[in-house]
Protein backbone atom coordinates (compact mmCIF):
# COMPACT_ATOMS: atom_id res chain seq x y z
CA UNK A 1 0.00 0.00 0.00
CA UNK A 2 1.11 3.19 -0.69
CA UNK A 3 4.45 2.38 -2.61
CA UNK A 4 7.38 4.63 -4.18
CA UNK A 5 8.59 3.51 -7.91
CA UNK A 6 12.59 4.80 -8.18
CA UNK A 7 12.75 5.91 -12.02
CA UNK A 8 16.37 6.63 -13.01
CA UNK A 9 17.10 9.88 -14.67
CA UNK A 10 19.64 10.43 -17.81
CA UNK A 11 22.22 11.81 -15.60
CA UNK A 12 23.73 9.60 -12.91
CA UNK A 13 22.64 9.65 -9.57
CA UNK A 14 19.33 11.73 -10.33
CA UNK A 15 16.09 10.11 -9.38
CA UNK A 16 12.09 10.40 -9.86
CA UNK A 17 10.12 9.12 -7.26
CA UNK A 18 6.85 7.75 -8.30
CA UNK A 19 4.46 7.64 -5.16
CA UNK A 20 1.52 5.21 -5.99
CA UNK A 21 -1.53 6.10 -3.72
CA UNK A 22 -4.39 3.81 -1.92
CA UNK A 23 -7.43 4.96 -3.29
CA UNK A 24 -11.06 4.46 -1.57
CA UNK A 25 -14.29 6.11 -0.91
CA UNK A 26 -12.44 7.98 2.02
CA UNK A 27 -9.81 9.50 0.55
CA UNK A 28 -6.46 8.31 -0.15
CA UNK A 29 -3.10 7.54 1.27
CA UNK A 30 0.87 7.36 -0.23
CA UNK A 31 3.89 7.01 1.40
CA UNK A 32 5.76 9.85 0.51
CA UNK A 33 9.34 8.71 2.19
CA UNK A 34 11.20 5.49 2.86
CA UNK A 35 14.97 5.54 4.45
CA UNK A 36 15.51 2.27 3.38
CA UNK A 37 14.91 2.43 0.05
CA UNK A 38 16.29 5.77 -0.27
CA UNK A 39 19.82 4.49 1.22
CA UNK A 40 19.55 1.48 -1.23
CA UNK A 41 19.50 3.86 -4.11
CA UNK A 42 22.97 5.63 -2.45
CA UNK A 43 21.20 8.49 -0.24
CA UNK A 44 24.27 9.74 1.58
CA UNK A 45 22.75 9.52 5.70
CA UNK A 46 19.90 10.26 7.26
CA UNK A 47 17.18 13.03 6.46
CA UNK A 48 18.71 15.88 8.85
CA UNK A 49 16.24 18.40 7.91
CA UNK A 50 12.94 19.22 6.50
CA UNK A 51 11.80 22.92 4.50
CA UNK A 52 9.02 24.50 3.36
CA UNK A 53 8.95 26.60 1.33
CA UNK A 54 5.89 28.78 -0.38
CA UNK A 55 6.41 31.14 -3.52
CA UNK A 56 3.45 33.25 -4.25
CA UNK A 57 4.05 34.48 -7.15
CA UNK A 58 3.35 32.73 -10.90
CA UNK A 59 6.67 32.45 -12.81
CA UNK A 60 9.45 33.05 -9.61
CA UNK A 61 12.55 31.16 -10.26
CA UNK A 62 14.19 30.30 -6.62
CA UNK A 63 18.28 28.65 -7.51
CA UNK A 64 20.07 27.45 -8.72
CA UNK A 65 21.49 26.38 -4.79
CA UNK A 66 23.73 24.04 -3.49
CA UNK A 67 26.35 23.29 -1.02
CA UNK A 68 29.76 22.48 -1.47
CA UNK A 69 31.85 20.07 0.74
CA UNK A 70 31.61 18.80 3.24
CA UNK A 71 28.45 20.02 3.61
CA UNK A 72 26.95 18.92 0.21
CA UNK A 73 23.52 18.06 0.21
CA UNK A 74 21.14 15.33 -1.43
CA UNK A 75 17.54 16.48 -1.30
CA UNK A 76 14.10 15.03 -2.28
CA UNK A 77 11.54 17.37 -3.48
CA UNK A 78 8.04 17.57 -3.50
CA UNK A 79 5.40 19.86 -3.99
CA UNK A 80 2.42 20.21 -1.60
CA UNK A 81 0.21 22.81 -3.52
CA UNK A 82 0.10 24.88 -6.85
CA UNK A 83 2.46 23.06 -9.81
CA UNK A 84 6.77 24.05 -10.08
CA UNK A 85 9.20 23.32 -13.20
CA UNK A 86 11.82 21.41 -10.80
CA UNK A 87 15.48 21.50 -12.17
CA UNK A 88 18.72 19.95 -11.18
CA UNK A 89 21.99 20.79 -12.43
CA UNK A 90 24.76 18.33 -12.78
CA UNK A 91 27.96 20.17 -11.20
CA UNK A 92 30.66 17.29 -10.39
CA UNK A 93 33.63 17.63 -11.60
CA UNK A 94 34.83 14.75 -14.06
CA UNK A 95 31.28 13.85 -14.46
CA UNK A 96 30.27 12.97 -18.20
CA UNK A 97 27.10 14.44 -17.83
CA UNK A 98 28.76 17.78 -16.28
CA UNK A 99 26.50 20.95 -16.85
CA UNK A 100 23.66 19.21 -18.40
CA UNK A 101 20.18 19.54 -16.50
CA UNK A 102 16.77 17.85 -16.06
CA UNK A 103 13.46 19.07 -15.12
CA UNK A 104 10.27 17.65 -14.19
CA UNK A 105 6.97 19.35 -13.15
CA UNK A 106 5.67 18.62 -9.88
CA UNK A 107 2.31 18.44 -8.59
CA UNK A 108 0.44 17.04 -5.87
CA UNK A 109 -2.00 15.22 -8.43
CA UNK A 110 0.83 13.88 -10.30
CA UNK A 111 2.68 12.46 -6.71
CA UNK A 112 6.03 12.75 -8.09
CA UNK A 113 9.11 14.23 -6.21
CA UNK A 114 12.75 14.34 -7.48
CA UNK A 115 15.95 12.86 -5.80
CA UNK A 116 18.28 15.34 -5.96
CA UNK A 117 22.16 13.64 -5.37
CA UNK A 118 25.11 15.27 -3.87
CA UNK A 119 27.02 17.55 -6.52
CA UNK A 120 23.86 18.98 -7.65
CA UNK A 121 22.57 22.20 -8.23
CA UNK A 122 18.84 23.00 -7.71
CA UNK A 123 15.99 25.56 -8.14
CA UNK A 124 12.55 25.73 -9.82
CA UNK A 125 10.19 28.28 -11.59
CA UNK A 126 6.40 28.16 -9.56
CA UNK A 127 4.06 27.58 -12.07
CA UNK A 128 1.34 28.81 -10.38
CA UNK A 129 0.45 31.20 -7.22
CA UNK A 130 1.20 30.22 -4.00
CA UNK A 131 3.30 27.06 -5.56
CA UNK A 132 4.35 24.89 -1.74
CA UNK A 133 7.23 22.50 -1.90
CA UNK A 134 8.65 20.22 1.08
CA UNK A 135 12.16 19.61 0.76
CA UNK A 136 13.86 16.89 2.75
CA UNK A 137 17.80 17.16 2.70
CA UNK A 138 20.74 15.09 4.18
CA UNK A 139 22.75 18.07 5.80
CA UNK A 140 21.70 21.00 7.48
CA UNK A 141 21.93 24.44 5.90
CA UNK A 142 25.63 25.87 6.25
CA UNK A 143 25.86 29.49 4.88
CA UNK A 144 29.42 29.22 4.72
CA UNK A 145 29.37 25.96 1.81
CA UNK A 146 26.27 27.78 0.13
CA UNK A 147 27.14 27.78 -3.51
CA UNK A 148 25.04 29.15 -7.10
CA UNK A 149 24.07 29.49 -10.66
CA UNK A 150 22.35 31.89 -12.47
CA UNK A 151 19.34 30.56 -13.77
CA UNK A 152 19.55 32.35 -16.96
CA UNK A 153 23.22 31.53 -17.60
CA UNK A 154 24.13 30.74 -21.09
CA UNK A 155 26.03 27.83 -20.27
CA UNK A 156 22.95 26.02 -19.14
CA UNK A 157 20.27 27.31 -21.10
CA UNK A 158 17.72 26.13 -19.02
CA UNK A 159 14.26 26.55 -21.13
CA UNK A 160 12.00 28.16 -18.13
CA UNK A 161 8.58 27.23 -19.22
CA UNK A 162 7.66 31.55 -18.15
CA UNK A 163 8.92 34.47 -18.71
CA UNK A 164 10.42 34.92 -14.79
CA UNK A 165 8.46 37.09 -13.09
CA UNK A 166 10.55 37.40 -9.72
CA UNK A 167 13.88 36.49 -8.59
CA UNK A 168 16.00 37.30 -5.40
CA UNK A 169 18.55 39.73 -5.95
CA UNK A 170 21.54 36.93 -4.45
CA UNK A 171 19.72 34.56 -7.09
CA UNK A 172 20.31 37.27 -9.99
CA UNK A 173 24.02 38.01 -9.13
CA UNK A 174 25.52 34.41 -8.85
CA UNK A 175 28.61 34.20 -11.23
CA UNK A 176 28.15 32.94 -14.91
CA UNK A 177 29.91 30.11 -15.46
CA UNK A 178 32.64 31.36 -18.27
CA UNK A 179 33.98 34.63 -18.14
CA UNK A 180 33.36 37.01 -20.76
CA UNK A 181 36.72 35.63 -22.51
CA UNK A 182 35.15 32.43 -22.34
CA UNK A 183 37.64 31.35 -19.29
CA UNK A 184 35.64 28.98 -16.89
CA UNK A 185 34.41 30.77 -13.78
CA UNK A 186 32.75 27.85 -11.78
CA UNK A 187 35.03 24.49 -12.15
CA UNK A 188 32.37 22.47 -10.51
CA UNK A 189 32.02 20.45 -7.36
CA UNK A 190 34.56 17.83 -6.49
CA UNK A 191 33.16 15.25 -4.01
CA UNK A 192 34.95 13.45 -1.60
Amino acid sequence: MGNLTFRPLPLAGLFLIETAAFEDHRGAFARLFCAAELAGLGLPGPIVQVNHSLTRIKGAVRGLHFQHPPRAEAKVVRCLRGRIYDVAVDIRQGSDTYLQWRAVELTPGNRLALCVPQGFAHGFQALEDDSEILYLTTQYYAPECEGGLRHDDPALGIAWPLPVADISGKDATHPLILAPDGSAQFPGVALP
